[in-house]
């Protein structure tokens, strides 16, 4: 066994340590659910930035900035202008709500606001979806163990499938936040540690610059090829309405945590948001053939730096995957626990048996992850189906619901018929290019917010 394979064990054999041990103190749904909502702005932020800097924000974007440039800060970049939003206007009135109604899922909120149809078919749709990002997460980690000890890729993404697992079923949210601050410094201090000795390796900035800068717009800051600023459109409004942030929000004891905590958070993803990419393009000077571009980071940590600091470095991509994947595996639990079986099949289940019912329901989204990480092989497609399906179908129920009082049931049904149908419509047909310089998100988007205009304008007579 290699020194960076034997880290990397050992590293996730001490996060289920820890979430079984903080398991133990989860006394009930609330705890399991929103860590008895008395997270301040210190824990929220380290858990909520802990979960946002995942596969696609290390990995992927690193794969991007490989093949596009300078242009994949958008991934990360996107998200914390989405978490500005969410920190200063869209959370605290939703933390207000989910306290004054005991609201403790997205779901309990689109009933509260809408009934029980808008709630189920959006656990639906999105317990589908968030599949996806769980395989994207899986994925990573198993190019991880690939890159380091030559293991196939399948075997690796068992060993991070089941880590996740095992120490976020322990105990839901409440370990979670525990186990995120972990992940989180070892995730800022491996990067903050390799970035400077990756680009002293590579012969620093203007070297960089003179073995790409003859590619056409690889040093262009706003688009180039699949990367670039239309990425807001998908990303931005995920990060707002994304259910496993949304009840991170629910969990803050005030206003204060929420503004503090999630507004720290978007400042850090802004100042982070060009590593992965300035990483990804070193990786383009030291291995220019590289056929597969999950592989950018961790092959420029190998070939770069010795290998103490490299373990650290692939350590905190490591880390950075597995704080993703529990905050999608929560929103898998909660989704199918509280959102569809305690709603509406078995309404009467007192909470230990929601708490059982909501421990199964990770263990079979982990595992259904697993199998689709397996059967998959890009990061950046399996994420973007999902931010995409997450905007479409959240963003009219959630943020414009939250503001402007006349969309009700009828308007969020045809926001989410027509932002879906739009979105694969397009996908299908013109790829990820779009049409006419037009994403698939973007087109999905404004669908959704046309659809719900005019359901609105042939209503009003009626309600008159």
């Amino acid at each position: 066994m290699n020194l960076y394979l034997a880290v990397i064990l050992a590293y996730a054999g001490l996060l289920m340590a820890l979430g079984l041990w903080h398991g133990r103190r989860v006394a009930g749904p609330g705890d399991f659910f929103v860590a008895g909502r008395r997270l301040g702005p210190g824990l929220l932020f380290a858990t909520l930035l802990a979960a946002n800097i995942g596969a696609g924000s290390t990995m992927g974007a690193a794969a991007l900035g490989y093949r596009d440039g300078l242009s994949a800060w958008w991934w990360v970049g996107s998200a914390g202008i989405g978490s500005l939003f969410l920190a200063f206007w869209v959370g605290p009135r939703l933390r207000r709500l989910a306290e004054a109604h005991d609201l403790q899922t997205v779901g309990d909120f689109l009933e509260h606001r809408y009934g029980r149809e808008v709630r189920a078919l959006i656990a639906a749709l999105l317990w589908v979806a968030t599949l996806a990002i769980l395989a994207g997460q899986i994925i990573a980690m198993g190019a991880v163990l690939h890159a380091v000890s030559g293991l196939d890729p399948w075997v690796g993404s068992l060993v991070g499938g089941a880590a996740v697992t095992v120490y976020f079923t322990a105990g839901g949210l409440l370990t979670s936040v525990r186990v995120n601050a972990v992940q989180l410094v070892v995730l800022l201090a491996g990067f903050l540690v390799v970035s400077p000795l990756v680009l002293t390796a590579v012969g620093g900035l203007s070297q960089v610059v003179a073995e790409t800068g003859e590619i056409d717009g690889y040093w262009n800051p706003w688009r180039s090829g699949g990367s670039g600023w239309f990425l807001l459109f998908m990303i931005g409004p995920s990060f707002i309405v994304s259910p496993g942030i949304l009840q991170r929000v629910y969990a803050a004891r005030d206003d204060r945590a929420v503004r503090l905590g999630v507004g720290l958070n978007a400042a850090a993803l802004l100042a982070f948001a060009a590593a992965p990419a300035l990483l990804g393009m070193m990786a383009r000077t030291v291995a220019p053939d590289l056929d597969d571009h999950n592989l950018a980071l961790p092959t420029v940590l190998i070939e770069t730096l010795p290998p103490l600091v490299g373990a650290l470095g692939l350590a905190a991509v490591f880390s950075a995957e597995l704080s993703s994947a529990d905050a999608i595996l929560f929103m898998l639990a909660t989704s199918l626990s509280r959102d569809l079986y305690a709603r509406f099949l078995n309404p009467a289940a007192d909470g230990a048996r929601l708490l059982r019912v909501a421990r199964g329901a990770a263990v079979a989204g982990g595992a259904g992850a697993t199998a689709l990480a397996i059967a998959l092989s890009s990061i950046i497609a399996a994420l973007s189906i999902f931010y995409t399906v997450l905007t479409v179908t959240l963003f009219v129920p959630v943020i414009v619901g939250l503001y402007v009082g006349r969309v009700r049931t009828p308007e969020v049904f045809a926001s989410i018929a027509a932002g879906v149908a739009v979105f694969a419509a397009v996908r299908l047909a013109a790829g990820e290019g779009g049409i006419a310089g037009l994403s698939p998100a973007m087109l999905g988007l404004g669908a959704a917010l046309a659809a719900t205009a005019l359901v609105m304008a042939v209503r009003r007579p009626a309600a008159g």
